[in-house]
């Protein structure tokens, strides 16, 4: 009898046997599906065993899923995930399976077959320049080895292009290129975009909005090598690619690449692992590469690319301007500057984008005479005043309550909405131009499939004049007609205990800055802020994110942050705080203990591991949960990651029934 023994999506590290019918074809890297615990699971075979020491009571498989064999690479991959990331091995395989449901035969407008190369004579695509040119050639001369590439170029740089070349020569030499972008939003665009240079070649995306007919039928092109490009968000990342010969990560900088609850993996990470273990170049590019990336760079274990200035004629970077906003006659949130800019570029039939990263109405309601305050019941965090319906909403949990008309605590009636939203940015700019048509983009107006697409449409068909939204609108969209930036709020950031956060705010700001005069129309950004003097606002005005980002270096050395060192974030949560402080508590003393015992072995786990906490997390309660949380900290990866599978068994006997807890591995905030 033979065994096989399976990953099963189920949040323990073991994998379980089960023997094999007469006559079923199984293999490592087979998708099968089994009985467990009297449900139906899919789980994928690790290892083919001749015995068990449960023999006697397995259960056989009950099917083998035709056409979803994981190649070797991709097992490997999730294996890889699972020691890692610290998750159970069944979890990181499930995120490399596709929808299991058999697509329907279809006909999709526009749809062509697949190419295993260029034909000869294509088109050779847009003309680049000479720094373009230099870009993509020393990425097309290192096809065949591995090689990490930092593309830094400004916003409208043709960053897109650059990998579009690099793309056409990969495929030109029989391989595929797989290329991740940040948001599903960006997918649409980046398609069209890769459809226009490469019209010969059989191009996919891949994204949870997909339907899953339409993700199992793109895996399947994508994995079969029929398609020869893959466009994707994170978990594209995980997709066979039997002929990958290119691998590119657009905005690379993004948070959304980390994927932050279940398997807390890094998308831009594992595709260097990819292309490290396949021996393949990697792009990594952006405006405002991360910290890590930059380190990379600096360190030369990447080459550094540097696209200096836009692409194309009459396309300057636009002009920026700080907009003091204490002291200035401000009418509903927005400065005269900025109002005086506004009614001009309408004047001119252009376009304007306003940016507050906040949606709603208001950020909170006030009582002005006891100072009440609207708090979330089940978060440390206030409640935000939406409109249309009048309600109040937590931002962090499922909460939402009527907006009351008189304080709860005192009866005033003198209820105060304070701070801007995006609703109420919208009703500020329609009181100040009436005839002008606005349209707002963010999380509340997006929810609807191709709701997004609808709005795009309309900015292309000039009929919207203003877009007020979030940073849905700050990356990687071009707006043909849209000259003018308007940014608001963004001194609360400066605020921020996150480490992360000037790093964040300089990147968001340069990628909505760049949304301005990207069709050869003079461009012009006003930010409105009260510390001009900022280094954020410095370089963003100076056009010098080199310089930030090398500033923010050497502070995080100073400070041992990462990139500097190496953390492990465990999170612990559970409905009354002591238990999670006596949960965590425990951990940290085990955790040193398990510490000392290695260094006295002679282990890797010597003094270099450092235990920091328990503490509240940042956000310290979250939908009824009680939040803390210790960081372990290592200046070698190699050591940390030696202490992490032990101090996780630990933890595993320590655990009790009411306490949840997660580590997270190279956390982006803690």
């Amino acid at each position: 009898m033979t065994i096989a023994r399976i990953a099963l999506p189920v949040a323990t590290f073991e994998t379980f046997d089960y023997w094999i019918p007469e006559g079923l074809a199984v293999g490592r890297g087979a998708a099968v599906r089994v009985k467990f615990s009297g449900r139906n699971r899919i789980g994928v075979v690790v290892a083919l065993e001749s015995s068990s020491t449960h023999a006697e009571h397995l259960l056989p498989i009950d099917e083998v899923l035709e056409g979803v064999t994981l190649p070797e690479e991709i097992v490997a991959l999730a294996e890889f995930v699972s020691r890692y990331y610290q998750c159970a091995p069944g979890m990181a395989f499930d995120l490399a399976i596709p929808p299991t449901a058999r697509p329907r035969p279809r006909t999709r407008a526009g749809a062509r077959g697949a190419t295993d190369g260029l034909a000869a004579g294509s088109s050779p695509g847009p003309v680049l320049n000479v720094a373009q040119q230099e870009a993509a050639e020393a990425i097309a001369t290192s096809l065949g080895s591995f090689a990490t590439f930092v593309l830094f170029g400004v916003t409208g740089s043709g960053k897109t292009e650059v990998y579009l070349h690099a793309a056409r020569e990969a495929i030109a030499r029989g391989g595929q290129a797989l290329i991740l972008v940040p948001e599903i939003n960006l997918t649409p665009q980046f398609e069209e975009r890769v459809r226009a240079a490469l019209p010969q070649v059989h191009a996919v995306t891949l994204h949870s909005a997909l339907a899953a007919g339409a993700r199992r039928a793109n895996w399947e092109a994508a994995a079969s090598g029929a398609a020869g490009v893959v466009l994707g968000t994170r978990l594209a990342v995980f997709t066979a690619v039997p002929r990958l010969a290119l691998i590119v990560v657009d905005e690379e900088h993004d948070d959304s690449f980390k994927q932050q609850e279940g398997v807390r993996y890094h998308a831009r990470d594992l595709a260097l692992w990819r292309a490290r273990r396949r021996g393949i170049p990697i792009v990594l590019g952006s405006a405002t590469p991360a910290v890590e990336t930059w380190r990379r760079a600096r360190s030369r274990q990447a080459q550094l690319l540097t696209l200096a200035s836009r692409a194309g004629t009459g396309t300057a970077a636009p002009a920026i301007t700080l907009a003091p906003v204490r002291g200035a006659a401000v009418t509903d949130g927005l400065t005269p500057q900025l109002v005086d800019s506004l009614a001009s570029t309408l004047a001119r039939h252009e376009q304007a984008l306003l940016f507050i990263n906040r949606r709603g109405f208001a950020t909170s309601l006030k009582c002005s005479a006891c100072g009440w305050e609207a708090a979330c019941p089940r978060c440390t965090a206030r409640l935000v005043v939406h409109r249309s319906p009048n309600r109040l909403h937590c931002h962090h949990c499922t909460h939402v309550e009527r907006l009351p008309r008189a304080c709860p605590s005192c009866g005033n009636v003198d209820l105060a909405a304070l701070g801007f939203g995006t609703q109420r940015l919208e009703e500020a700019v329609r009181a100040a131009f009436p005839a002008a048509r606005i349209a707002r983009v963010d999380r509340d107006t997006t929810r609807s499939r191709d709701a997004f697409a609808s709005v795009r449409k309309r900015v292309d068909a000039h009929e919207v004049d203003i877009l007020v939204g979030t940073q849905m609108l700050a990356k990687g969209h071009d707006f043909g007609r849209l000259t003018l930036v308007g940014v608001l709020g963004a001194d609360n950031a400066l605020y921020s205990a996150d480490f992360r956060a000037t790093e964040r705010l300089t990147a968001l700001l340069v990628q909505v800055a760049g949304r301005a005069g990207r069709a050869g129309s003079p461009g012009r950004v006003i930010v409105q802020t009260d510390f001009p003097g900022h280094p954020v606002y410095r370089a963003l005005v100076g056009g010098d994110y080199a310089r930030f980002a090398d500033d923010i270096l050497a502070e995080r050395e100073a400070a041992m942050l990462p990139p500097a060192t190496r953390v492990a974030l465990l999170s612990g949560e559970a409905h009354e705080r002591a238990d999670v402080d006596r949960f965590l508590a425990r951990a940290v003393e085990c955790g040193r203990e398990f510490a000392a015992r290695g260094a006295a072995a002679g282990t890797q786990h010597d003094d270099r591991i450092e235990l920091f906490g328990p503490v509240p997390a940042m956000l310290a309660r979250r939908a009824g949960f009680e939040r803390g949380q210790v960081l372990a900290q290592c200046r070698q990866r190699a050591a940390l990651q030696a202490f992490l599978p032990g101090w996780r068994e630990v933890l595993e006997r320590l655990s009790v029934r009411r306490v949840r807890w997660s580590i997270d591995v190279d956390p982006v905030t803690f």
